[in-house]
């Protein structure tokens, strides 16, 4: 008899490339909630920087694992 491959339940999604303007607009956002927003009032200071982090780690994520374009500079020749 053949084995079979139990097929996963959970499909893994795919990981969309973000853009630069992505990374920066976390880090200036983080910048600017712990700056400005925390001295106003902490609840908001910290959710905006939990925000702000979240989307840090996606672009880093991103950056990681995201596939290559076609016309990407660093693409395998």
């Amino acid at each position: 008899m053949k084995s079979r491959k139990k097929k996963s339940l959970i499909k893994r999604p795919g990981i969309a490339p973000l853009s630069g303007g992505f990374m920066i607009m976390s880090i200036i956002g983080f910048l600017i909630s712990a700056y400005l927003v925390y001295d106003a009032d902490k609840t908001w200071g910290l959710s905006f920087c939990l925000i702000f982090t979240l989307m840090f780690v996606a672009s880093l994520i991103s950056m990681t694992y995201a596939p290559v374009s076609e016309y990407s500079y660093f693409r395998k020749k």
